[in-house]
């Protein structure tokens, strides 16, 4: 095998075609809602680590878990990259009308790209958090909140961080 790219081995980097079951597909028994997502720093160096917190309540009348996801997406790479990546997911369990503030921390070696070795590069990136992958088409309601931040620098190999 000579050709060890990704593109059309895997969902990730097929493009506009939907995977028929992504992760985190699945029904709950009660309905949940995502907000204040918030990003500290929303600008940061490039080998710095980013927090990230989400308020996850639980609006249905029955207690639920909800798996959390995190994705990032590259808005430009100097190389091929995944539509986005999931870098974070946690399984909460939530009582019926009530609320949880989860936090994440999204390190930058999540950021890095493979370009003859691991890269950090500056740019814009989309966070996106909710009970499925961004865009994803579900009998069950569940929305996504996304946000970008900023990552300041020049480009280095990740060992220099």
């Amino acid at each position: 095998m000579e050709n060890y790219t990704m593109e059309g081995r895997t969902y990730r980097y097929y493009g506009q075609e939907p995977p028929l079951y992504p992760f985190g597909y699945g029904l709950s028994y009660t309905t949940f809602q995502y907000r204040d997502l918030v990003l500290n720093p929303p600008v940061l160096p490039l080998c710095a680590n980013l927090s990230v917190s989400v308020v996850l309540a639980n609006t249905g009348q029955r207690d639920g878990e909800e798996v959390v996801q995190l994705y990032l997406r590259w808005e430009q790479s100097s190389v091929p990259v995944p539509r986005w990546q999931l870098v974070a997911f946690r399984r909460v369990a939530v009582p019926a009308g009530r609320e949880t503030k989860l936090s994440f921390q999204v390190v930058a070696e999540q950021r890095a790209v493979w370009a003859q070795d691991w890269r950090l590069e500056p740019g814009t990136f989309t966070l996106f958090a909710g009970g499925q992958q961004p865009g994803q088409k579900t009998q069950v309601p569940s929305e996504v909140l996304s946000t970008r931040f900023t990552v300041t620098g020049a480009a280095r190999p990740l060992r220099g961080c």
